[in-house]
């Protein structure tokens, strides 16, 4: 059987080993009121945890700008899609950038970082609608503790493969033989062998995708966010449901009533214990209570910024700023 189950996404989205979970952020946020927050009242919202939508959005744990400000990452990886808006990167290694319209960014958590996230609504004559997924990826026990590592993967260096009726964006992995950019160095990804692919595909209305075989092995879920209905190896899904599919065989979807968006997660199993708490990571409770303690003893070096909720330059255009100093504007 192509298919082994089908379920409703939830928030986060439930993922497979080695994949620890995926949110999927949609907000139709308003015009900017020039200070990349909303022109708009905030009235009658949970500021500070505003995770109900409202008017069409979320504010998350930002209190003038939405989003994510400082916050400790350990023992695993994020992996930012931003295909809508703009998100504002800054971490305690000193890195900072401005990515979206289709950027990716990679960051290898390892042994302890912080940083925060803030979705800046550049634009103040029109709307600013935001669509992002953040993935996490778990790292194995031998890498843990490796050094953070914050990478860009630019829109235009990420390939799309153009099918005759469907686009894949190859962001892991590969498709039909086109590679994505490295991941992260350190990242379980990194090597061939464990199979891992992150694809974002389009069907066109009434079109079809063959999604190619994996390795035996391999563990390969398909997420349906945004259209009408699929036919999935002779199955018919609803959106915002998920399906985890047999990756040794090719899977035919079809797009039915409107154009088909999914997200396609896959990879090796890592197969090691997992113990998690919030945004810390491990392989055992001991490890877990270990990283707690000595966040709250070195802060994983800090906060270099002036505030948790740090933004840049109001007409800042995309750039990454890596620890080393090196600037990249874009």
């Amino acid at each position: 059987m192509e298919i082994k189950n089908i379920f409703k996404l939830g928030f986060p989205w439930q993922t497979q080993d080695p994949f620890l979970f995926c949110v999927y952020h949609l907000d139709h946020y308003p015009k900017g009121n020039g200070e990349l927050g909303p022109d708009d009242s905030l009235e009658g919202r949970t500021l500070g945890n505003d995770f109900e939508i409202k008017d069409g959005y979320r504010m998350y744990h930002g209190t003038t700008v939405p989003g994510f400000p400082a916050h400790p990452h350990r023992g695993f990886e994020t992996i930012t899609i931003v295909n809508k808006g703009f998100c504002d990167h800054s971490d305690s290694l000193g890195a900072a950038g401005r990515f979206g319209e289709g950027d990716v960014q990679w960051m290898t958590a390892g042994r302890g970082v912080q940083h925060s996230e803030m979705f800046p609504l550049v634009h103040t004559q029109k709307e600013n609608p935001l669509e992002l997924f953040q993935i996490w990826l778990n790292l194995p026990a031998k890498s843990k503790f490796v050094d953070p590592h914050f990478k860009m993967l630019w829109h235009e260096e990420i390939p799309v493969v153009k099918l005759e009726n469907a686009s894949v964006k190859v962001i892991a992995g590969q498709f039909n033989a086109n590679n994505a950019p490295d991941p992260a160095p350190d990242s379980w990804a990194n090597d061939p062998e464990n199979d891992v692919a992150i694809w974002n595909i389009i069907v066109e209305l009434n079109g079809t995708i063959t999604l190619p075989k994996a390795k035996i092995g391999t563990q390969r879920t398909v997420y349906f966010y945004d259209g009408n209905t699929i036919n999935l190896a002779g199955e018919s899904i609803e959106p915002n449901h998920g399906v985890n599919v047999d990756a040794t065989k090719e899977i035919k979807i079809e797009a039915i009533g409107a154009d088909a968006h999914l997200l396609i997660l896959q990879g090796k199993p890592i197969e090691e214990p997992v113990a998690k708490y919030g945004p810390f990571v491990m392989n055992t409770d001991e490890e877990l209570q270990n990283a707690m303690n000595e966040f709250r003893t070195t802060q994983f070096g800090g906060w270099p910024w002036r505030y948790p909720d740090h933004t840049h330059e109001v007409n800042r255009g995309r750039f990454a700023q890596y620890p080393d100093g090196t600037v990249i504007e874009k």
